[in-house]
C-alpha cells in the first residue's frame, strides 16, 4: 500500500531546468517511479544529452527549449506539453543561476536577472502549470528554493541570490494556499550546499568551502540524488497531506 504511493506510473512531470544538476537528478527519479518527463531549459545541447542519458535508461522523456524569464514562453512551454501528453500532473521549478560579490559593486542588470530567472521564472512555471492541472483535476508543484532563502550565507556575499530564493519560498506558501481548494499542492525542497556545476566553484575555493563544511554538522556537502529523492516524495501522493511546506534538507546546517 505505502509503496504505491510513490508510484508516478501515467504522471507527466516537467521539470524546468531539468538538463542538469538537481533538476536532472529530479527528472531520473521521477522516471524510476514511471513518470514521463518532459525537461525545459534555455540550453539546448545539455538538454539533449539529459535526455539521451535518461533515454538510456530506458525511462521517456522529451526536452523543450525554454527562457524561464519570459512568460510567454512559459506559457508557451505548458501548453505544448499538456496538447501533447493530455495534462500536467507534476512540476518540478529547478532552474537557478547566482552571483556572488559585494552588494555595493552589484551591477543593476545582473540583480535583475538573478530574480528574473531564479524567482519570477518559478512564479511563471508554477501559475502556468496550475492552468493545465486545473484541466485535470489538479497536481503538483514542487519548487526548489535555498536555505539562502532562510539565512544569510558566509562567507560569500550573494544577496540577490538569497532575496530570489526567499520569494520562492513565500511564492510557494502562498500559491499553496491560493490553490488548496483545487487539489494543486505546492512545496517547495530548500537545500544546503549540493555538489553541482552551480556551486563546484565554492566546493573548489579554498576560503569557502572549509567554512560550508565546518557549519554542517554531516561534515559534506550534499550529492543531487540526495535532494531529488525529497522532490520525488513531495511530487508524491506519499505527500498528500503536506501542502505551502518548505523542507530543508541541509546536513543540519540550519539546525546550529
Amino acid at each position: 500500500m505505502y509503496i504505491n504511493r510513490l508510484n508516478l506510473k501515467g504522471k507527466i512531470a516537467v521539470i524546468v531546468g531539468g538538463s542538469q544538476g538537481i533538476g536532472l537528478a529530479a527528472a531520473q527519479a521521477l522516471s524510476e517511479f514511471g513518470a514521463t518527463t518532459v525537461l525545459a531549459a534555455n540550453n539546448a545541447a545539455t538538454g539533449g544529452a539529459a535526455v539521451e542519458h535518461l533515454n538510456a535508461l530506458g525511462h521517456p522523456a522529451s526536452f523543450l527549449e525554454v527562457d524561464v524569464s519570459d512568460p510567454d514562453a512559459i506559457a508557451d512551454l505548458m501548453a505544448t506539453v499538456a496538447a501533447k501528453h493530455g495534462r500536467i500532473d507534476i512540476l518540478v521549478n529547478s532552474a537557478g543561476v547566482a552571483c556572488h560579490g559585494s552588494s555595493l559593486d552589484l551591477p543593476n542588470g545582473e540583480w535583475q536577472r538573478i530574480l528574473d530567472v531564479n524567482l519570477s521564472g518559478a512564479f511563471w512555471a508554477a501559475r502556468e502549470a496550475a492552468r493545465q492541472m486545473l484541466k485535470t483535476g489538479g497536481g503538483s508543484i514542487v519548487n526548489v528554493g535555498s536555505i539562502s532563502g532562510l539565512i544569510a550565507n558566509i562567507p560569500q556575499n550573494q544577496t540577490a541570490y538569497n532575496a530570489s530564493k526567499a520569494g520562492v519560498h513565500l511564492v510557494t506558501k502562498s500559491l499553496a494556499s491560493e490553490f488548496s481548494g483545487s487539489n494543486i499542492r505546492v512545496n517547495a525542497v530548500a537545500p544546503g550546499y549540493v555538489e553541482t556545476e552551480l556551486t563546484r566553484g565554492g566546493i573548489d575555493d579554498p576560503d569557502w568551502f572549509p567554512i560550508w563544511r565546518q557549519k554542517t554538522p554531516l561534515g559534506r556537502v550534499a550529492q543531487v540524488e540526495e535532494i531529488a529523492s525529497v522532490i520525488h516524495f513531495l511530487a508524491s501522493d506519499a505527500a498528500s497531506y503536506m501542502t505551502g511546506s518548505i523542507v530543508v534538507v541541509d546536513g543540519g546546517y540550519t539546525a546550529i
